[in-house]
């Protein structure tokens, strides 16, 4: 009943939102996004998550337009970061828990880098450019601990990682550390009743609850999760074993994504109560409008509830987070939690937030190309 009643609801809006969408459009709103962010920031900054997360959505950008100075500001950041993440070649003192420092090597936010490397090696094979990421996935994954990934934004900066390494491998250990991984990511955070990941375990309700007694699920806590698993089914076989338990996780998670999303197409921070902190927020909604896309765009998501869903994500992005000089606002800051008053509004930007919005323009284009 409740899907029949949000279909009407979708499909009432469809002139509204976008169905005059053209590629054009789509891929000059893309360009400004990015040659703004790019005029305003020099590449010459850390390969800490933040950044690496922006290089994600530039490298799909690139991969779609092959415009060359999108490709040389990812390479002139890989090269001022010597192609690492965090720098030690003490590995007896290499960390994961928490940390800003080049001790925490083991630590996904240093880790998600590595994407971007990869994809710059495919595009230009040598070996300099994936060494040190070999380096440290390589002994990550020969030792016994499972518990890296215990925050939901760690499955986006590592996950796309494993796949990636397995790709250019084929070493199946990749695969089977990725899934043991995020076993005991799902054992500390994932909610099967709602189909959405807490942000980490402090979050589980009961202990924590929503300013008016909810399950409270960060947007882009999840939009990580649900990207992440996107890029996944990229690159997983799918003849391998636990190709399914990936679709199945993908698509319970896009049922639950597209229930929650506000009538004006994007989502708010506290996702299942939107009054905790009302108001449109612009990197968890690109990361689940990118998410839905790709579904789509791949064959894994099928029907109208899912494209309206993805049109009308698109629409606030495109008209509402992206300002007429190219800046994407409505961006939260840098933090883990929605939080109640903290305001987010037009002139609210970051590069991750940046990312995300190419990430899901560029599977606009290719939706549109279909």
């Amino acid at each position: 009943m409740y899907v029949n009643l949000m279909m009407c609801c979708l499909l009432s809006c469809s002139v509204a939102f976008g169905q005059s969408f053209k590629k054009k459009d789509v891929l000059a709103q893309l360009h400004r996004a990015n040659k703004h962010w790019q005029a305003k920031h020099e590449p010459q900054v850390w390969s800490f998550w933040d950044q690496a997360a922006y290089h994600t959505g530039n490298m799909e950008l690139y991969k779609l337009t092959k415009k060359k100075s999108y490709l040389a500001y990812a390479t002139d950041w890989a090269e001022y970061n010597d192609w690492k993440g965090a720098k030690s070649t003490d590995k007896k003192n290499w960390k994961y828990s928490y940390g800003e420092t080049d001790d925490y090597v083991l630590f996904g936010d240093w880790q998600i880098c590595f994407q971007t490397y990869l994809d710059l090696y495919e595009l230009d094979p040598q070996p300099h450019k994936i060494a040190r990421a070999m380096e440290v996935m390589q002994y990550q994954v020969h030792t016994p601990n499972n518990d890296y990934w215990w925050w939901a934004d760690g499955l986006y900066m590592v996950m796309p990682v494993m796949t990636k390494l397995f790709k250019h491998t084929k070493d199946p250990i990749y695969l089977e550390k990725l899934h043991s991984y995020l076993q005991y990511a799902d054992s500390i955070m994932y909610d099967k009743a709602e189909s959405l990941y807490y942000r980490d375990a402090k979050y589980v309700y009961p202990k924590h609850k929503s300013m008016h007694g909810k399950k409270d699920f960060w947007a882009r806590g999840d939009g990580w999760v649900f990207a992440g698993l996107a890029k996944v089914l990229q690159d997983l076989p799918k003849t391998h074993p636990d190709h399914a338990s990936y679709v199945k996780r993908y698509s319970d998670m896009a049922q639950a994504i597209v229930r929650s999303q506000q009538a004006e197409g994007y989502w708010t921070r506290s996702m299942l109560d939107p009054a905790h902190a009302p108001g449109p927020e612009a990197s968890g909604t690109a990361f689940f409008t990118y998410g839905l896309l790709w579904g789509i765009n791949n064959g894994y998501l099928k029907g109208e509830l899912y494209e309206e869903s993805a049109r009308k994500g698109w629409h606030f992005l495109s008209a509402s987070a992206l300002q007429p000089d190219g800046r994407i606002g409505y961006v939260q800051p840098i933090g883990e939690k929605a939080i109640p008053g903290q305001v987010v509004d037009a002139n609210s930007t970051a590069s991750f937030g940046v990312g995300a919005f190419l990430l899901a323009g560029v599977e606009m284009y290719r939706y549109l190309q279909r």
